[in-house]
């Protein structure tokens, strides 16, 4: 909120004799009181409240059984399939329809291994590497992160 307007509200508080005025402008808010006894205006100033947790956050936050029912973490010697964009990771290429791949499945290079869904689009992220899938890392329609792993590959 600009200074200027701040002191304005000062003058309409000194001019009008409420005691108290607060204004709200988005997430910012500012309430100006008289001070007792005609004493200097006091002014408090809320900050807009916190960004809501991120997934990552809210999933370090998850009960137990939650993090026990996850899939394993890929082994050392296996290939990992990173997300290439931010989106939302799907398994499948419609709801209901069987998925592209699943552990134990032998994939080829450039065979579709998921869609990442970014802006509307609808972007199939392909094998770069000829094996099997040991582990999906991903549960169909969690949002993803850049580099985040999806698959592991042996």
């Amino acid at each position: 909120m600009d200074i200027r307007k701040v002191k304005k509200l000062i003058e309409l508080l000194e001019e009008s004799g409420i005691n108290e005025i607060e204004i709200k402008e988005g997430e910012e808010s500012v309430r100006i009181s008289r001070a007792p006894a005609g004493g200097p205006p006091q002014m408090s100033y809320y900050a807009p409240p916190p960004m809501p947790l991120s997934m990552a956050a809210a999933e370090a936050a998850a009960p137990a059984a939650t993090i026990a029912a996850a899939p394993a973490a890929p082994r050392s010697a296996d290939h990992t399939v990173q997300a290439p964009m931010v989106g939302t990771f799907y398994s499948a290429p419609a709801p209901g329809a069987k998925a592209f791949v699943q552990i134990g499945d032998e994939v080829k290079v450039g065979q579709v291994l998921c869609i990442i869904e970014a802006m509307k689009m609808m972007n199939q992220i392909e094998s770069d590497r000829a094996g099997r899938i040991t582990s999906v890392l991903v549960q169909n329609g969690d949002p993803v992160e850049f580099g985040q792993p999806l698959f592991s590959i042996a």
